[in-house]
């Protein structure tokens, strides 16, 4: 596998998050709208694409949210590869970035009804923490922290 550290132009990426809005569109229901005007691309500088066989797989990015903390984005596996670990090996090396660029901890927000992904972050050690943002008042959002 290769793990490419590219921008927001990166094809393979863009492929990638229209099958994951696909996925967020039949999973939110009625409040997709609401949760997808946060997850445009045009802010993102640090996005991962994992290849395996010059085949895209999954991604995931990092955005700046404060001076110590980064808030990861666009997290995808296509279904075909999902249940080997590859989340997890995405997460570890979107943290080892974030260290690079200083930062020192990772926030994030999902659904309740994305059960894999709630799943992912507690066993990777994500703590929950009350909701930021625009997800304050949000029942269905759940976010997470973890210090790097």
């Amino acid at each position: 596998m290769i793990f490419l550290r590219t921008d927001a132009s990166n094809k393979d990426f863009l492929k990638l998050i229209e099958a994951l809005d696909a996925y967020l569109k039949i999973t939110d229901g009625e409040e997709h709208d609401f949760y997808n005007q946060f997850n445009g691309t045009d802010h993102l500088d640090n996005i991962l694409v994992v290849y395996e066989d010059d085949l895209a797989i999954g991604c995931g990015a990092i955005k700046h949210f404060d001076e110590a903390t980064v808030e990861i984005k666009r997290m995808y596996v296509k279904p075909a590869y999902r249940g080997k670990g590859l989340a997890s090996k995405i997460l570890k090396e979107l943290e080892q970035w974030s260290r690079e660029l200083k930062y020192t901890s990772i926030i994030l927000e999902t659904g309740t009804r994305q059960v894999e992904a709630v799943a992912l972050y507690h066993k990777n050690k994500y703590t929950t923490i009350p909701n930021y943002g625009p997800y304050t008042d949000v029942k269905n959002s759940i976010c997470f922290k973890k210090i790097l």
